[in-house]
């Protein structure tokens, strides 16, 4: 067996503080352990060249991603044209290994070269083109929601591609529904590679609720304005926490003596304010498939309330509490914050999160290269 894999990756996946560098990241620690030797090529646009990587690749290959706005008037998606990269073909072409492209983003040498000689496969990060609909209709921006709709129907005429590669791997069974319609056995679902090995969870109460993600997409803003006015009507406090500032968002945070905003610079961090919440709340307005913060927040939190939209189709349905409306997220949170988290859902939790083990998703991917 040929134990040696390029991926190509649409960021730096390091630092792993957010959902697809975390996907990337694990996946890369996940496939060492198992003895393979991985070439990572990555785009770098603002995080940074990182020894970290070097830890754990035999070779690492950076590329400029070249965001003109010059680029956005292609036929091709904004996301892989700014990604076309001829040094990037050259370095693939001069070896034989497999490749895993991850997202839809970096495959730009699908349309150029035909890998007939090795197998490709395709991480679906998203459903692209409905993940970019989704924003459209979260962005308040006029501009911005423009390029949103522009994207989500170059996206939808380009995912054909995907035809060409060996595998797509879709991170969710609402994607595996999806992309298995489209592109029947070449669709296998591999759930999210993320960082926990064991449940972490505290029994007891904790005296906060928490809401975290990146303030940077537009859903996530969304979220938590619809949650500040949720906890506008409870005496009960609320951290959002970010490694991002929005100073909108900031604004209307000091409006209100039981809100507060904490930035989160580090996973450590993170971990500590998941683990004292007593309430982990993750409301999403975009039905995307799996969110590795729900998955963290599972491993290292208490109770976690979310809408339909964030938990369907994902396998975790028992471990969360579901509100849809703020009148239903008002009457959840006022009571959990009497309820104790116990042995019995701790117990619960490590049984259901098994099949999100990052060794046995590795192993599937071994698999699909050989066979």
């Amino acid at each position: 067996m040929n134990k040696k894999i390029n991926i190509v990756s649409f960021d730096v996946p390091y630092p792993p503080n957010y959902g697809g560098a975390i996907d990337v990241f694990y996946k890369i620690i996940a496939l060492k352990k198992l003895g393979f030797k991985i070439y990572l090529h990555t785009f770098e646009y603002g995080r940074g060249e990182q020894n970290e990587l070097k830890k754990h690749c035999e070779k690492v290959y950076y590329y400029k991603r070249e965001t003109s706005l010059i680029k956005l008037f292609s036929k091709l998606p904004f996301i892989i044209k700014s990604r076309a990269n001829n040094e990037l073909i050259k370095n693939l072409e001069t070896n034989t290994y497999p490749i895993l492209f991850e997202g839809l983003h970096t495959t730009f040498p699908l349309l150029n070269v035909n890998f007939n000689n090795r197998k490709t496969i395709v991480r679906a990060h998203n459903i692209e083109h409905k993940y970019y609909y989704g924003l459209a209709k979260s962005e308040r921006n006029i501009f911005k929601k423009l390029f949103f709709i522009s994207e989500a129907i170059k996206l939808k005429y380009y995912e054909p591609i995907l035809n060409k590669v060996s595998f797509v791997l879709p991170i969710s069974p609402l994607e595996q529904e999806y992309f298995s319609s489209k592109f029947q056995s070449k669709s296998k679902y591999i759930s999210a590679f993320h960082q926990n090995k064991e449940i972490n969870s505290l029994k007891g109460i904790g005296n906060f609720a928490l809401y975290h993600g990146d303030l940077n997409i537009s859903d996530n803003l969304k979220a938590c304005y619809f949650l500040i006015k949720v906890f506008a009507k409870i005496n009960y406090p609320f951290i959002i926490a970010s490694s991002f500032i929005n100073k909108n968002l900031l604004n209307k945070i000091k409006k209100h003596p039981t809100i507060s905003f904490k930035k989160c610079p580090n996973s450590k961090e993170l971990n500590s304010l998941l683990t004292n919440a007593h309430i982990n709340i993750l409301p999403t307005f975009q039905n995307t498939g799996i969110k590795l913060k729900l998955i963290n927040a599972l491993y290292n939190g208490r109770f976690c309330i979310v809408n339909d939209k964030m938990i369907q189709n994902t396998g975790l349905e028992k471990l969360c509490l579901i509100s849809n409306s703020e009148k239903e997220f008002i009457k959840r949170i006022r009571i959990l914050s009497q309820k104790e988290f116990t042995e019995q859902d701790i117990s619960k939790r490590k049984k259901i999160l098994e099949t999100f083990n990052t060794e046995n998703s590795a192993k599937q991917i071994i698999n699909f290269l050989h066979c």
